[in-house]
């Protein structure tokens, strides 16, 4: 007979036991994911202050560029300024019905003296009509022109001065010069209007008197209108 075998029987196997010794490294990594949290959060706030920092700079240089700009158009502005005309107005208004015959208007933008003048009745619109009759300071040409009594009308400022002749050119360039009566005034030469007036001229300069010339200005163009003799004692 066999003899029976003793031998206890094996323990439970405990090659799985070490299984939970070799998860637990796991639990050791799972702070990890809170450092990253710190690390992200960290990256968050650097990354915040770099933008917070760049629009600054941003916002700076934008508040330079703005100065700058302004300057640019200060300095723009006083070129303007320093190149506009401080010249006297060319035209003033008046009221139409103030007109006169023998004082000077603008028709169609030419200085006009006015050579005849009439007044309407009023109109169903309650406006009494100038009708203006005018010519030319400079070309002597005929204009109309029709305005309510009430409106404003454009009036040149004409000027008259006289100088002295002293010499006239001859029919191909056919110039007038001359000078200031007194030593306050400026010299010059201005064309003759027409070759009746340089012979006319020439001839006068050719006598014993001194010859006075008269010039008219108005609205930036200027023609010699009349000529005569002068009397020896105010040349001096």
């Amino acid at each position: 007979m066999a003899a029976e075998d003793k031998t206890p029987p094996a323990a439970p196997a405990a090659a799985d036991a070490p299984a939970s010794v070799v998860d637990a490294p796991a639990a050791a990594d799972a702070p990890a994911p809170a450092a990253g949290k710190k690390g992200a959060a960290a990256a968050g706030k650097k990354g915040a202050a770099g933008r917070k920092a760049a629009a600054g700079k941003k916002g700076a240089a934008g508040k330079k560029g703005a100065a700058a700009a302004g300057k640019a158009a200060d300095v723009d502005h006083d070129v303007t300024f320093d190149a506009a005309d401080s010249g006297a107005a060319k035209t003033y208004p008046k009221q139409c019905s103030a007109l006169r015959k023998g004082e000077f208007v603008v028709i169609k933008g030419r200085p006009c003296k006015i050579i005849d003048m009439s007044t309407s009745k009023t109109g169903k619109h309650g406006h009494a009509k100038v009708n203006l009759v005018a010519t030319d300071i400079f070309t002597g040409r005929k204009y109309e022109d029709i305005s309510p009594s009430t409106h404003n009308v454009d009036v040149p400022n004409v000027s008259r001065i006289e100088y002295m002749l002293m010499g006239v050119d001859g029919q191909d360039d056919p110039f007038v010069h001359y000078a200031p009566i007194d030593v306050s005034g400026d010299g010059g030469s201005i064309r003759a209007p027409s070759e009746e007036m340089r012979a006319k001229l020439e001839k006068l300069l050719n006598g014993d008197l001194p010859v006075g010339i008269t010039i008219l200005s108005a609205m930036g163009e200027e023609a010699l209108i009349e000529c005569r003799t002068m009397n020896p004692e105010t040349t001096k």
